[in-house]
């Protein structure tokens, strides 16, 4: 029973990993359709930003070095990805193809630029001590590391349900996509609430990159990529463009993953991922929810 219990939450705390970079890219592409491949990139860039902050506060304590690389991250994704629709994106929105290629380039280009400037070496990320620590749960010991990113997502869920159900820029937006020829006529600047968009998906990769960073303990160049796989995978499985199904989609792959790597053999549950999104495309094409919200 510990062990299924410590499984259980390990897995939960992964699959909050999985949706916080997700929620990004199903935000982005339900609301502006836009297929991002340089979400990575925004992860990676925020976690080195973050990570290149923490190292400045070498005599300051560990708790606010760590808050103070958090909010570096966020700041720094949010404005990667602001530049990136302004300068990149914007002139393509009709162009789907010309999207996937401009961001594609970017990514390659970022983590090229990455490894030049940092090595491709992982980099130690230093967190508080409680967070090495553990709570016990169930008999289980899991990492405080885990329950972190777990409350974290949770809280952008809320977050970016409210946004968009309760805001007047997340109206905006939703009726954008669906008419942006009539909302422009009403007055109301719809580029302006897109770029929001785009940085609020931004900022929440830039939140994932920092919370890998404290999940993992160190910072990596190519992590992001890594990473963006399977939030296509849960963005995927959830329904293209819905929030709350990449949440139940990135619960379910990442306690599949860890319940299968204990239990099988190291690699069967990235491969479950895969035939799960397989068994997923050929029975439900649209996913768990084919919603945008």
């Amino acid at each position: 029973m510990t062990t299924i219990a410590l499984l259980l939450i390990t897995g939960l705390g992964l699959g909050a990993l999985y949706f916080l970079i997700a929620a990004g890219l199903s935000l982005i592409w339900g609301l502006m359709r836009v297929l991002n491949f340089a979400h990575g990139a925004f992860f990676t860039v925020a976690a080195y930003a973050g990570w290149s902050a923490s190292r400045l506060l070498t005599s300051s304590p560990a708790e606010l070095r760590w808050a103070v690389a958090v909010v570096v991250a966020i700041v720094v994704g949010g404005a990667f990805a602001a530049l990136t629709e302004v300068l990149l994106i914007r002139p393509l929105y009709s162009r789907h193809v010309g999207q996937v290629l401009v961001t594609v380039g970017l990514a390659l280009a970022t983590i090229s630029l990455v490894q030049g400037g940092f090595g491709s070496d992982p980099q130690p990320f230093a967190v508080p001590d409680w967070m090495t620590n553990t709570s016990s749960i169930a008999g289980a010991g899991i990492p405080n590391t885990r329950l972190l990113v777990i409350v974290f997502a949770a809280v952008v869920l809320a977050v970016l349900l409210f946004f968009l159900q309760r805001t007047r820029f997340g109206l905006i937006v939703r009726a954008g996509v669906e008419n942006r020829d009539m909302v422009q006529a009403l007055g109301i600047d719809v580029q302006r609430a897109f770029t929001l968009v785009f940085t609020i998906g931004g900022m929440a990769a830039g939140l994932s990159g920092i919370l890998a960073a404290t999940y993992y303990g160190t910072v990596d160049p190519v992590r992001g990529t890594s990473m963006l796989i399977f939030a296509f995978i849960v963005v995927i499985i959830g329904g293209l463009g819905s929030v709350t199904g990449s949440a139940v989609a990135a619960v379910v792959v990442g306690v599949l993953q860890q319940f299968l790597n204990f239990y099988a053999a190291a690699g069967v549950g990235d491969f479950s991922v895969v035939l799960l999104l397989a068994v997923v495309l050929l029975v439900r094409p649209g996913g768990f929810s084919g919603s945008s919200t």
